[in-house]
């Protein structure tokens, strides 16, 4: 986003359109009647303790992910705003990863890294998919205790694993990388808004750094493949990709294929226990998964929303808004907007147009790993739905992350019973 010419203000106590109001512990755990208020009351609107319009609506939102600029880097100015120069760094990867860019730079790099990610290839994966989500939930049940933390024992571990074997790293390495792409995600949500955990970014942004150039290093001597390879011996009309490139991407792939699976595990989960009459429906006729899973993806948006530029003056929902302007185009609102998919907060298999929502953006921007981030969604849960007959929540408050932008829980505690 652009940087804002001063310190973002104190949110007021009367501010009932803000964004800002993510930031308090009901909303967060439950956003969507703030959305709704936000998209009845003022569709498109501009938010002055976020500097930025707020773009509520289906059509309106499409509109911004389609035309509007992804070149919205925050430069060190903006560090300096926030009273932390010391992170501007950060800046210089961001400003290399293909999230942060539009065309041509950015057709060069999707369209290199979508060639592994495509649906054939990831179905070229599913029985090893398969595999080492049967082996993560072998290692719960022989504890014996009959508890799942489901986000640590399971959600977090499968997609972890799967795309550090995808970028052709040690299938071991998915610990460290997957805390490191945890804090990183900060910058992607909420990182404004956490001055105290600035030395744990940085730390994260060197760790990524020093591993994925020794991992080049690794790459030069034995060529093992993947996605790292395939960026290392890209060439475009002569141009090859810098170093510093093939790390920035490197690490938004491992955010990207990391955070939005585990989410939709965890908060799929959650909602089918929160609907029983749909779960015991997916437990009773498999062949409906497609079609849930993307209800699912709909109804409990991973990520939550993103931003853009105005590419020149424009007038979006009767507004005019200026160039270069801050967009923030809710994604979680726009999958909840009842002109698009009417009763929005029910939860149903059967709606006819769910695949039509707006979770993996749209556009030029269009997550590149979607077919892998479905393809470990349906094997989490039909793994999970095969080997245990029952799932029931644990008693206690449940705990959402502070990153409003990539919602997630922080645990999901379950009791279950093994299928006889």
């Amino acid at each position: 986003m652009q940087p804002s010419p001063a310190p973002i203000p104190d949110k007021p106590a009367e501010a009932p359109l803000s964004l800002y109001h993510l930031l308090d512990p009901e909303v967060l755990g439950n956003p969507y009647p703030l959305y709704h208020r936000i998209r009845e009351h003022d569709p498109v609107y501009w938010d002055p303790y976020l500097h930025a319009w707020i773009v509520t609506r289906y059509d309106d939102v499409v509109t911004v992910l389609q035309r509007f600029s992804a070149a919205r880097t925050p430069g060190p100015k903006f560090f300096e705003v926030l009273g932390a120069p010391e992170v501007a760094p950060v800046a210089k990867v961001m400003i290399k990863q293909m999230l942060f860019m539009d065309p041509p730079g950015h057709t060069r790099l999707r369209k290199l890294a979508g060639l592994f990610f495509t649906p054939a290839r990831v179905r070229l994966l599913h029985d090893h998919v398969q595999e080492i989500a049967l082996r993560l939930l072998d290692d719960v049940i022989a504890r014996g205790t009959g508890r799942i933390e489901l986000l640590s024992d399971f959600a977090e571990l499968l997609p972890a694993i799967v795309t550090t074997e995808m970028i052709g790293l040690p299938s071991e390495d998915h610990v460290k990388l997957k805390v490191w792409s945890e804090t990183f995600a900060e910058i992607l949500g909420n990182f404004q808004h956490n001055p105290d955990r600035l030395t744990q970014v940085l730390r994260a942004i060197e760790g990524f750094n020093d591993y994925f150039r020794q991992a080049m290093d690794e790459q030069r001597a034995h060529p093992r493949e993947g996605l790292l390879r395939a960026f290392m011996n890209a060439e475009v009309d002569g141009d090859r990709l810098t170093d510093d490139e093939i790390v920035a991407n490197c690490i938004i792939t491992v955010v990207g294929g990391s955070e939005t699976s585990t989410n939709l595990i965890t908060s799929g989960i959650l909602t089918l226990l929160r609907n029983p009459e749909q779960f015991r429906r997916l437990r009773s006729e498999p062949n409906i998964m497609p079609a849930a899973l993307e209800e699912l993806l709909r109804y409990e948006s991973p990520v939550q929303h993103t931003a853009r530029l105005a590419p020149d003056d424009v007038v979006l929902g009767g507004k005019k808004i200026a160039k270069r302007q801050a967009v923030m185009a809710v994604i979680a609102a726009a999958n909840r907007d009842p002109d698009r998919f009417p009763d929005p907060d029910r939860l149903d298999f059967d709606r006819p147009d769910n695949h039509r929502h707006l979770a993996f953006g749209w556009g030029a921007h269009y997550c590149f790993g979607a077919p892998l981030a479905r393809l470990e969604g349906q094997i989490g849960f039909e793994t999970l739905i095969a080997r245990f007959s029952d799932l029931e929540l644990e008693e206690g408050p449940l705990a959402w992350r502070e990153n409003h932008g990539l919602r997630g829980l922080l645990a999901l505690p379950l009791r279950y019973k093994v299928h006889a």
